[in-house]
């Protein structure tokens, strides 16, 4: 079984993989490759044209630092019962 999938190598050169069920449990074998620009033109457009990192708006870093901050512990974790319920409290964020 060969899985193929794209990622951005962040600048600290750390990622997390999250393997697929189908994949058997046991020895695996990871492999990186480069991928040119050229062959990304849609993640091209959100790139900084001199780090290379991608760029967020305001309202996607906001996310992120929300998020990071609930898996460290600093404010709860939110917890919904259902989508409406989820984009009731999304929308009330605005």
């Amino acid at each position: 079984m060969t899985i193929t999938q794209t990622v951005d190598i962040p600048a600290s050169r750390r990622i997390t993989i999250d393997v697929p069920r189908e994949v058997p449990v046991g020895k695996a074998v990871l492999t990186f490759t480069p991928v040119s620009q050229a062959e990304c033109p849609l993640c091209a457009k959100y790139r900084d044209p001199i780090t290379g990192e991608l760029r967020f708006n305001a309202k996607t870093i906001a996310a992120i630092q929300e998020g990071r901050a609930m898996m460290r512990g600093e404010i709860p974790a939110k917890w919904y019962n259902s989508l409406e319920e989820m984009l009731v409290d999304l929308d009330a964020d605005d």
